[in-house]
């Protein structure tokens, strides 16, 4: 084996899932895994069951059969008594694991992954010790569950493009004008705000929607994606929320080509998802955003285009934006 080599993880499971689900070939999920189509291969062949490849199967059956050798919190007492005091502090397993690091930076055998505790946890004897400790995780679930099983739980939207057919320059940033689009609910989901984000400048737009239909979202996008200078209107990237079902006409409206992330991947809209955060600071869990007003919705966006970022090296999204107009 290779030093390189790295074991297949929970979320690459996952990923297997939903490739399979969709009909993906092998070469195809290795390709967007990273790994050699005979890995994946040799995965489903030695973790699917007699319903098929399912993640959480497969996890639990590669978990057994690394378990034939001591693992490292079986054998390491010490190292399992900090993750244990760790869990019990409500600490989930990446947190345990980032601060090993920094509380023992000199000692290399206080080293385990988030990856190494879900599994130690997910294969211990059923008992009062695997319920404590299942407890103290963030969903208390008695099995991992894999965040989507390859449905769309939302039903699907006609003649979606998927977000692999987005060109690279899109990826890795080179070319601005690309968005990732979203929408924030208000109070017990009876009212939305649209959010847009740039993916170079993190140029934000906030949307005041009247209703959340596929109709209205589509206008109000449109309506104010427009007013952009044409370079800087290249292609939207959403998720796969019902609002987003008049993306045809969308791209009609605004010559933007909408692109969906997989399921249950907020990730693949990852400046997005980080922007939503931010504008939570202005608009808390539980706003109506019937009762908010259109300056207040423009006042959050002036502040949050005006705060330096690092990842701009400082400079403030309208800066970002300003200099390449140019």
């Amino acid at each position: 084996m290779s030093e390189h080599y790295k074991r297949i993880t929970m979320m690459e499971r996952e990923e297997i899932s939903i490739g399979l689900a969709q009909g993906w070939r092998y070469q195809e999920i290795a390709r967007h895994l990273g790994r050699s189509p005979s890995t994946i291969s040799r995965e489903i062949a030695r973790n699917s069951d007699s319903t098929g490849y399912r993640a959480v199967t497969a996890q639990t059956k590669a978990a057994q059969r690394c378990f034939r050798k001591p693992r490292k919190l079986v054998c390491d007492g010490r190292l399992r008594q900090i993750v244990l005091r760790g869990l019990r502090k409500q600490w989930s397993p990446q947190q345990i694991s980032a601060r090993l690091k920094q509380d023992y930076p000199n000692d290399e055998q206080l080293r385990v992954s988030a990856e190494t505790i879900y599994t130690y946890l997910y294969v211990l004897p059923r008992g009062e010790l695997r319920r404590e400790l299942l407890g103290y995780l963030r969903q208390h679930h008695k099995k991992r569950r894999p965040r989507s099983r390859g449905e769309d739980r939302r039903g699907q939207i006609p003649d979606m493009i998927s977000i692999e057919e987005r060109p690279a320059d899109v990826a890795d940033r080179t070319v601005p004008g690309h968005w990732e689009g979203d929408l924030i609910l208000g109070a017990h989901h009876q009212s939305a705000l649209g959010t847009l984000v740039e993916r170079t400048t993190r140029t934000t737009l906030l949307i005041p929607l009247k209703a959340r239909d596929a109709q209205s979202v589509r206008k109000a996008f449109a309506r104010r994606l427009r007013a952009l200078p044409k370079q800087m209107k290249l292609s939207l990237t959403y998720d796969r929320g019902k609002e987003m079902a008049e993306h045809r006409l969308f791209t009609e409206d605004t010559q933007m080509q909408v692109y969906f992330a997989h399921p249950q991947s907020p990730w693949e809209r990852g400046t997005n998802e980080n922007t939503n955060g931010l504008i939570r600071q202005y608009f808390p869990k539980g706003t109506d955003f019937n009762a908010v007003s259109y300056y207040s919705i423009m006042k959050a966006q002036d502040r949050l285009n005006g705060r330096p970022r690092k990842v701009l090296n400082w400079k403030t999204p309208y800066e970002a934006f300003s200099e390449l107009l140019r």
